[in-house]
């Protein structure tokens, strides 16, 4: 199952949910892109979002606003749908319109194969992107599990005979989509937070804090995240005209 996690409110984008992404909400865009692979949920905090759903077919469920993530909205959904505990579940992010069923379809199959407590993608980026702080990068180990996430430039390339390396092993750009059971979803949710994840904002890294297995796999794709009004123009232009 895909669960859809989505905020009404957003700092930088009010309501950026529900802005028009070629004809239809933006929330709406993603799930029906979703459901191309699989079923799928919206867990929403808003009733706005609901009706907005409710109007266009889409599943949904009103969870908490007290939630501080878009996973721990994600779990409340799984524990009130009462899924199995080995159900593999998708965190797709409501600004992700654009994601290729091809990505998704990685992930589940990764889930599925792997067995690991969470799973997730990355992206091959190029020297240019490795300084944006906006930009989350993730180092693996040999087996591709995460070891490490943040939003500075890692590995750092400390001196030009490393330069060779580098070329060979590219820095690697992570992907906001994670794949757990409902077990280990549930688990993930109430673990306890870690000083790295209030450090980086990056909450995958309460798993690595705790010892917990990201899988992790490299993907080809063209999507992006939507988080300003520019970004949205920029994605509309891009995939739609």
């Amino acid at each position: 199952m895909i669960i859809i996690p989505a905020r009404l409110e957003s700092t930088r984008f009010p309501n950026k949910v529900l802005c028009d992404i070629g004809g239809l909400p933006m929330v709406v865009r993603t799930a029906l892109n979703a459901k191309k692979v699989d079923d799928v949920i919206v867990a929403c905090d808003d009733a706005r979002i609901q009706e907005v759903c409710k109007a266009h077919k889409i599943e949904s469920i009103l969870t908490s606003k007290q939630h501080t993530s878009g996973t721990d909205r994600c779990a409340q959904a799984c524990e009130e749908l009462r899924l199995a505990d080995s159900e593999i579940i998708i965190n797709v992010q409501a600004d992700e319109p654009f994601l290729e069923s091809e990505v998704i379809k990685t992930l589940q199959n990764l889930m599925k194969k792997s067995g690991a407590f969470m799973g997730s993608l990355a992206k091959v980026i190029d020297k240019t992107q490795i300084n944006d702080t906006n930009l989350v990068k993730v180092v693996l180990n040999a087996h591709n599990e995460a070891i490490y996430f943040s939003r500075l430039g890692i590995p750092f390339c400390r001196d030009e005979s490393s330069a060779a390396i580098v070329d060979k092993n590219p820095y690697l750009g992570h992907l906001g989509i994670y794949g757990f059971s409902a077990r280990s979803l549930i688990e993930f949710c109430r673990l306890p937070k870690s000083p790295l994840e209030d450090i980086e904002k990056l909450e995958q890294l309460r798993a690595i804090y705790h010892r917990k297995t990201i899988a992790m796999a490299i993907v080809q794709t063209q999507s992006v995240g939507i988080d300003t009004p520019d970004d949205r123009e920029r994605a509309v232009k891009l995939f739609l005209s």
